[in-house]
């Protein structure tokens, strides 16, 4: 893997500012000083896997305060376990197999290209032998992830 160029983010963050806008201190106006690139690109299928309630997942953009959101390649496993966020919104989309979601209780039927927008204290899970891209926003912390047993 190539090594990570410092972005924009890295030094907003750093300096305990907010990202968005021009700020005087980055550089010129799109907020770009020179020698540091204005994107990050992360290689999803070379990320560990790490276990998560859905089953096993790959996630870009998840240092502390480095992007306003997050990507994850997640394997659904047949037991994935209900869970909800207080904070994050999440975009389900399929990429491969056909299931459903569980989402506050009530079951909608998923397959390839379905997108589910999923909002803060909604209990929810998929269910079936899936991948799919979830986006979180903000991007992920795993101290917002809660379990109701």
């Amino acid at each position: 893997m190539a090594e990570r160029m410092e972005t924009r983010y890295d030094r907003v963050y750093a300096s305990g500012e907010p990202a968005g806008g021009a700020d005087p201190r980055l550089g010129d106006s799109m907020g770009r000083e020179q020698g540091m690139v204005n994107y990050v690109v992360e290689q999803l299928d070379d990320l560990a896997a790490v276990a998560c309630p859905c089953g096993l997942t790959r996630r870009a953009f998840v240092e502390p305060g480095a992007s306003p959101a997050s990507v994850h390649l997640v394997d659904i496993s047949a037991d994935s376990r209900t869970h909800y966020h207080k904070k994050l919104t999440e975009i389900y989309v399929v990429l491969e197999g056909r299931g459903e979601m569980e989402l506050d209780g009530e079951t909608v039927p998923i397959k390839p290209m379905t997108s589910v927008l999923i909002l803060p204290e909604c209990r929810h899970r998929a269910v079936g032998k899936l991948k799919v891209i979830v986006v979180a926003m903000p991007a992920f912390d795993p101290a917002d992830e809660w379990f109701d047993d």
